[in-house]
């Protein structure tokens, strides 16, 4: 604030306005998917955004409820308390306080690395779930019929294909003819307010026609006021049940949040995000909320963009949109009675099936196999064990992935370029040369306990090829930019179990840090010294000529070092 410009308050206002146009009507339905009267949904659309302006390190994100949260609380909450009894709605604000706490001090204790193990298609496949089992969810409200709510497809598709000659036509015809006019006006212009429009267009219709559409569902009383300041039920025995939920619900937030972050901090360059702070920001965010009945929130990746086409320029734009919120719940709660609920779920399917990314699964089919196996996998994973199981068989698929990546990695012979002192992949440049004596091998990763069995496996293939002719190992250690205690042992007995051969063993290119980790082992004990060397044609050269004039410098520079 004490920098804040009175050029930017313009940029401000129109975007706090655009955004709060569509974070109302948005609040509200997502409301109805969390399970909760639609004041809820305006209830988080207040303080979380505050908050955030004041401590996230973005200045375009907007926080409030989102359609993905809401299905996950529906999801965790369902199975303890009726949907809609007060004993819900006091678990799920409850569940904000456990959210909003484990996010804190995630971010406190700067554990923000932790949502690396969660990759790009593991998100694309759960988020891709996560929208097809949110619209088959509104199904209930657009096609005015009964249906189960579930977060299993096959269970949500049984039904509805058991129920589906039960629609209500004058319901139904609502619904598509509000997905029809939210579709023409994004592609007219994607700045046009048009939950707004339809949310307008549905009331007056149903005002001005209530005798006729009488049998069609309505959003009825909201009730006026502001949220009480009040403390979160503290129901410690549900935290076993909450927890895998909570932490769901943390990572997806976090991810969420970050990923658009990202996205438009790479549009503009007046500031960066921190992954950490954004975590505090979050957290405090849904802490606070709590003690104002507010359910999980996080960042909306629409309404953020919506933030930024619009021209925002600070986080002022937050407490403008804060603003009319307050105005909503104070003055025009009664506007939104007669508003369908059918043109709430046509909001949330429109919203959310643009979600489904089918452009990322061909890419992968196209670019990595394996990448695109395990987006398929934590989409069909998701979509029928459920969101929990989902997001854990995905963070699981994918650590197993790392696993299977670090322990076997690119391996490769080298030989010399002509007329060069380069030394290159022998499958990559056909000319280089090859000596029937000389093996110069490297190894593309960290050397640890995961690969060193397939190291010792790929180096004996190639001196097994070698055959008899072998005379000296190179190892090329550009790559390797850690080893621990499993990798030294059994670099030691490599080197032991050659030199009984009569094969001489150097190293090429090993990095200060990696040269300190092998020394303290004891490699010393097993190598010279002088056979460390700072390139691989160094190495050749000295085993050839018996002399090099740099070797011996570098030799002498490493002992200094070390010693």
């Amino acid at each position: 604030m004490p920098k804040y410009r009175k050029e930017q308050l313009q940029g401000d206002i129109v975007a706090g306005i655009t955004v709060a146009t569509v974070l109302i009507p948005q609040g509200i339905a997502y409301a109805l998917i969390a399970g909760l009267p639609p004041i809820y949904g305006l209830y988080s659309a207040l303080i979380p955004q505050i908050v955030y302006a004041i401590f996230g390190s973005s200045r375009h994100v907007a926080i409030g409820p989102v359609a993905t949260d809401s299905l996950i609380v529906a999801a965790s909450i369902s199975t303890i308390a009726l949907i809609g009894s007060e004993s819900y709605i006091a678990i799920a604000i409850f569940l904000a306080l456990l959210v909003g706490t484990i996010q804190f001090l995630m971010g406190v204790f700067r554990l923000g690395f932790i949502v690396n193990f969660l990759s790009k298609p593991v998100i694309t496949g759960f988020t891709s779930a996560v929208a097809i089992t949110i619209g088959l969810n509104q199904f209930k409200n657009f096609f005015g019929v009964d249906f189960l709510q579930s977060d299993q497809i096959h269970i949500l598709l049984d039904d509805i294909l058991s129920k589906a000659l039960e629609f209500d036509t004058k319901t139904t015809c609502i619904g598509v003819i509000t997905s029809i006019i939210i579709i023409v006006l994004r592609r007219i212009n994607k700045k046009i307010p048009n939950a707004l429009i339809v949310v307008v267009l549905g009331i007056a219709a149903m005002y001005l026609f209530r005798g006729y559409f009488a049998e069609v569902a309505i959003v009825e009383g909201i009730p006026s006021g502001l949220p009480g300041f009040a403390m979160p039920d503290l129901n410690f025995g549900l935290i076993r049940e909450l927890l895998p939920m909570a932490f769901t619900l943390v990572m997806v937030g976090y991810l969420e949040t970050i990923s658009i972050g990202k996205f438009i901090e790479a549009q503009q360059d007046e500031y960066k995000i921190d992954s950490n702070q954004e975590l505090i920001a979050l957290g405090l965010s849904n802490i606070l909320g709590s003690f104002f009945k507010a359910y999980p929130s996080t960042s909306s990746f629409s309404r953020s963009a919506i933030n930024f086409d619009a021209g925002a320029r600070t986080g002022m734009a937050a407490f403008i949109s804060s603003a009319l919120v307050i105005l909503t719940l104070l003055f025009l709660t009664p506007v939104f009675y007669f508003l369908p609920k059918t043109v709430l779920a046509a909001i949330i399917i429109v919203a959310v099936f643009r979600l489904v990314n089918i452009k990322e699964a061909r890419y992968l089919w196209r670019a990595n196999n394996l990448d695109f196996w395990l987006l398929l996998a934590t989409f069909c994973a998701t979509l029928f064990f459920g969101i929990e199981y989902g997001i854990l068989i995905g963070v699981g698929l994918s650590l197993i992935v790392l696993i299977f990546r670090t322990s076997r990695p690119n391996v490769v012979e080298l030989g010399k370029v002509p007329d060069s002192d380069f030394y290159r992949n022998k499958n990559r440049f056909k000319e280089v040369i090859i000596d029937d004596d000389v093996l110069v091998f490297r190894f593309d990763a960290q050397l640890f306990y995961a690969n060193s069995n397939y190291f010792r496996e790929q180096l004996e293939y190639m001196a097994n090829k070698k055959g008899e002719n072998l005379k000296l190992i190179v190892l090329d250690g550009e790559s390797i930019n850690r080893v621990d205690s499993t990798g030294i042992e059994m670099l030691k007995q490599l080197i032991v179990f050659y030199k009984r051969k009569g094969i001489l063993f150097y190293f090429a290119g090993i990095k200060g840090p990696v040269r300190d980790a092998i020394f303290k082992a004891g490699m010393l004990d097993v190598v010279s010294i002088d056979h460390f060397f700072m390139r691989v044609n160094w190495a050749v050269l000295f085993y050839k000529t018996g002399d090099n004039q740099n070797q011996k410098k570098y030799a002498q520079y490493i002992h200094q070092a070390y010693k």
